[in-house]
């Protein structure tokens, strides 16, 4: 309505729009379908073109996971995945390791277990479906905020990243084989993803408590990296926009109380009669040896992405130099944060502060080591993240230079993928391997006992689990632990302290009859002898001694020595 009371016609309010016959209506509405069909064309095209991709992927890890190694620390994730999968849902009587991995890599397990079996085959689908499901969320936030041929590149930039450290074979057993921290990068992911997407939204807060609280049971990794990361980054933002009432005051606020929230479930699930765990080392080291750590801290990053040049890295100098080039995208990415951090978006600022959150708290605890990567294996894919932001612009245009980008991006993230999948399959390390079941060095040993009936046995822990995921658990091999001593008998049987479940030992429940002495290591034929006595019969299959017994070798177990 006007000052003088009159009111606007309908063509005033529409400002210069003027009035249109019916018929030029129709025919602009049959103009605006007609856009509108060519569009979600693009968009089934675009979508049928990332799952190509995904598939593609898939099967290069797939085939690379093959060429690795499969260790009883994967083999016992299996069993754990496969005891849930069938009802066991709160883990009971399972002593796990310092990491429970128990919110991803374990149902990943099961259900791949449910669709195949339990045995090898499984174990290197699951892994390798972890892993594309952590590259997925790399892409995606990759990608958050390009259009069109950008977003490809920048995907191809991530992954090229990403791959780079699977021309080693060091890292292939870490990312792609058993669970070893990589895969609990995804609940820090999937927080960043969440946030960028809808930082406001009602469901955002509680499902993002849920997520961490999930992460945290997993894997303590996100407790100390991703918890600190949201609280400092939306705090931050809080502090910029002076309003208490906010999407991020929400956001800090379940960030905080996930902690508890984990603490609460976990005692839950022990009140249940759930699993136990190995204390994680989290302690801070003496502040005069920090300085020490960084020098080792920067080894660990190299050997992380490939950038450190090793007997087994594949193309030698040329193979550590593309990871070199990767790892100097990430570290560039990085600084771009930090040089724009005010302009910088969400996602951008939680990946930067989840890396130095993760490097940071590992510099400064008890953690660094020659081999002590897998503890920052969380920076891979938010460098990869941060790198594809970084070298590509949001938008390309021009035919000629879409073309060159989108090609060009994709031949460099082939190069590494094919190289490690077309490499040979190396000899084994600490036990089983390589590849699937047929090949693995325990495969005789495996026939050997399912030939003869031997069914329930004991062993030493990287010649235990394995067997029994080889076989389908037809064969159930439990692993002991030996310690010296000085009565006349020199050694004592225990029940292990580490990834094992204690419902194994019980002798009203299963029989072993036989031990398995390895005879290039501490559980030697004389070692085993003189912890269970004379056998009454033994064999030699490949590198191993079969020692049968008449009796029960589970009543003679001594219960867990104390974790180191």
């Amino acid at each position: 309505m006007q000052s003088d009371g009159r009111y606007q016609s309908g063509s005033e309010l529409a400002g210069t729009r003027e009035a249109v016959p019916a018929g030029d209506q129709l025919r602009q509405g049959g103009d605006a379908e007609g856009a509108l069909a060519p569009r979600a064309g693009r968009r089934w095209w675009a979508a049928a073109a990332w799952a190509a991709a995904g598939l593609a992927l898939y099967a290069f890890l797939v085939r690379i996971s093959f060429g690795g190694r499969i260790d009883s620390d994967g083999a016992n994730s299996a069993l754990q995945g496969w005891d849930l999968i069938h009802g066991n849902l709160v883990m009971h009587g399972w002593l796990i390791g310092d990491a429970t991995f128990y919110a991803f890599e374990l149902p990943i397990n099961g259900v791949i277990q449910l669709i195949f079996g339990l045995g090898s085959l499984a174990t290197h689908l699951a892994s390798a479906l972890a892993f594309l499901i952590v590259a997925g969320c790399a892409v995606a936030l990759a990608v958050a905020g390009s259009r069109g041929p950008a977003r490809a590149v920048r995907g191809a930039v991530a992954v090229t990243v990403l791959a780079a450290p699977l021309l080693t074979m060091l890292t292939v057993w870490l990312l792609l084989e058993e669970p070893d921290h990589f895969g609990s990068s995804v609940f820090i992911l999937i927080s960043c993803l969440l946030i960028d997407r809808a930082p406001s939204r009602r469901f955002t807060a509680p499902l993002l408590c849920v997520i961490l609280c999930a992460g945290q049971l997993s894997d303590l990794t996100v407790r100390y990296v991703a918890v600190p990361a949201v609280i400092m980054v939306c705090g931050y933002r809080l502090l910029a926009t002076r309003k208490l009432r906010s999407g991020d005051a929400a956001l800090v606020l379940a960030a905080a109380v996930s902690v508890p929230l984990e603490s609460l479930l976990r005692s839950l699930m022990a009140h249940l009669g759930g699993f136990s765990m190995v204390p994680p080392r989290a302690q801070l080291a003496s502040p005069r040896l920090w300085l020490h750590h960084l020098p080792v801290v920067w080894l660990n990053i190299r050997q992380l992405f490939g950038a450190d040049l090793r007997p087994d890295t594949t193309l030698g100098a040329l193979g550590a130099a593309f990871g070199t080039i990767c790892l100097a995208a990430a570290i560039f990415g990085l600084g771009r944060v930090a040089w724009t951090w005010r302009r910088a978006s969400r996602a951008e600022q939680l990946l930067a502060a989840a890396v130095v959150f993760n490097l940071g708290i590992y510099a400064i605890s008890v953690m660094p080591l020659p081999s002590g990567y897998r503890e920052i294996a969380a920076v891979l894919p938010c460098g990869a993240a941060l790198a594809a932001r970084a070298l590509v612009p949001a938008r390309i245009t021009g035919e000629l230079r879409v073309f060159g980008a989108v090609t060009a991006a994709a031949l460099v993230a082939l190069l590494p993928l094919y190289v490690a999948a077309t490499r040979p399959a190396i000899g084994p390390s600490m036990g089983p391997a390589p590849g699937d079941s047929g090949s693995a060095p325990t495969a005789p040993l495996t026939a050997w006992l399912e030939a003869h009936r031997l069914s329930y046995g004991v062993a030493g822990y990287w010649d235990a689990s394995i067997i029994s995921l080889q076989s389908g658990d037809k064969v159930r091999i439990r692993a002991i632990d030996l310690q010296h001593t000085i009565s006349p008998a020199g050694w004592k049987a225990h029940e292990p302290y580490w990834e094992t479940d204690a419902l194994w030992y019980d002798p009203s429940r299963y029989d072993a009859r036989f031990a398995i002495a390895d005879a290039r290591g501490i559980f030697s034929r004389h070692t085993l002898k003189r912890s269970f006595g004379k056998p009454s019969a033994t064999y030699r299959v490949a590198n191993w001694y079969v020692l049968v017994y008449q009796a029960n070798l589970l009543r003679k177990l001594l219960p867990p020595l104390k974790a180191p």
